[in-house]
């Protein structure tokens, strides 16, 4: 029998390439519903092709584009939209590959409803991983990470404990196994520069990653280690892992997704050639592996793999977001409402690379961090970082 799959982001890279992996086992799911942030007319022509009765477009106006050009179809209309097709739909399983923190309400209410969730939305985790990983305990949804790194560790972790996270009921690490997750960055297209090497770098540079093709704003958060830094505080909620046991490694090739360490010393590491169809599909079909149409690893072909510590001096914003993380509370989504409006001013060319870090940080001592004890807390945070850092970026235009 078909899953019920609603697909949020999907003319993203993600949402494409999952779109390929549901298309390859098209007995296994139904898409009964996508969504996208603004990019309504590849949206359209996804709905035509897999017959979905529904799409969700975030940005009103593109709704409305939509609409007039998809009258067969209902089209749900802002960030109430994003929520709602996750309702309408009543899939058994949604995967969330939506950019930024307009992930978050969607996350919520899948879980709430006690959905499943695929999360290639690492912003859902990095705002408000606390109550999100609590809420899906509540109502016993998973939640399936789909970044290559997060879905390294699952496979590897869950092969060593048995479970799919690291520690017992209590949140204490499990003793005598996992010692340490290991996280691998490639560095992005500044590895080894220094910082007077970034400072009149352009948008087309910090563009060009080296081994993984994404959207922009990924792309450049990688190019700032912002993303690394993200997914540390992502792993330290997904795997009830503590800061100090979660280590970055910079390793150029990103043939080791990532890697584990044990408690005798030994290590174990989840390998392969980039290609993010692997984890969308570990995701969509767990607990099953399925058959996939990708080049074998062939170390021998690879000829050798490199390993070397981050440089958190010259990028910064790794270093920023483990403190974040460390400090608790709004602190993880002041850094990355902050990052957000840096990075989409760096995008429009109105601030340099090194701004972004810059105002990052200079956010994150203007806003004041605070408990978090409902989601509200969240939305509150936020909307000030990004009051906040937009006065920043307009000092620097």
């Amino acid at each position: 029998m078909s899953r019920r799959l609603l697909i949020l982001g999907s003319t993203g890279s993600i949402g494409v390439q999952a779109l390929d992996v549901v298309a390859a086992a098209p007995d296994a799911f139904t898409v009964v519903g996508l969504a996208a942030g603004r990019r309504w007319e590849p949206l359209v022509e996804q709905a035509r092709a897999h017959g979905v009765p529904r799409i969700a477009v975030g940005d009103p106006a593109a709704a409305a584009a939509a609409a007039a050009a998809w009258p067969e179809g209902e089209v749900l209309v802002g960030a109430e939209g994003l929520v709602r097709i996750v309702l309408d739909s009543e899939p058994d399983l949604v995967l969330n590959a939506l950019v930024g923190a307009a992930g978050l309400g969607p996350t919520v209410t899948a879980l709430g409803e006690g959905i499943d969730l695929a999360l290639a939305n690492k912003e859902s985790l990095v705002v408000g991983g606390e109550l999100v990983m609590a809420l899906a305990e509540a109502t016993g949804a998973r939640v399936l990470p789909v970044d290559s790194e997060h879905s390294a560790l699952w496979q590897l972790v869950h092969g060593e404990t048995g479970q799919d996270r690291t520690h017992d009921a209590e949140g204490s690490t499990r003793v005598g196994t996992i010692e340490r997750l290991v996280l691998t960055a490639s560095g992005g297209p500044f590895r080894g520069r220094s910082r007077e090497d970034l400072a009149d770098v352009g948008v087309e540079q910090a563009l060009d990653h080296p081994t993984w093709a994404m959207g922009g704003k990924i792309t450049i958060d990688s190019a700032t280690l912002m993303n690394k830094g993200l997914e540390v505080i992502e792993a330290h909620h997904l795997f009830g892992t503590p800061y100090d046991r979660i280590d970055v490694v910079v390793h150029p090739q990103s043939i080791v997704h990532s890697y584990v360490t044990l408690s005798d010393g030994a290590a174990l590491a989840h390998l392969g050639h980039p290609d993010m169809r692997a984890p969308i599909a570990f995701a969509l079909h767990h607990p099953d592996r399925v058959a996939l149409d990708l080049r074998p690893l062939d170390l021998a072909e690879v000829g050798s793999l490199t390993f070397e510590p981050p440089d958190e001096e010259t990028f910064r914003c790794l270093h920023l977001a483990r403190e974040a993380g460390r400090q608790g509370g709004t602190a993880p989504c002041v850094l990355n409402a902050a990052n957000e409006v840096a990075v989409h001013a760096f995008l429009g060319g109105r601030i340099g690379f090194l701004d972004i870090a810059a105002i990052v940080e200079a956010t994150l001592d203007r806003v004041t961090a605070t408990p978090v004890r409902a989601f509200e807390t969240l939305y509150a945070a936020d909307h000030a970082a990004r009051d906040a850092a937009e006065a920043l970026v307009s000092t620097r235009t």
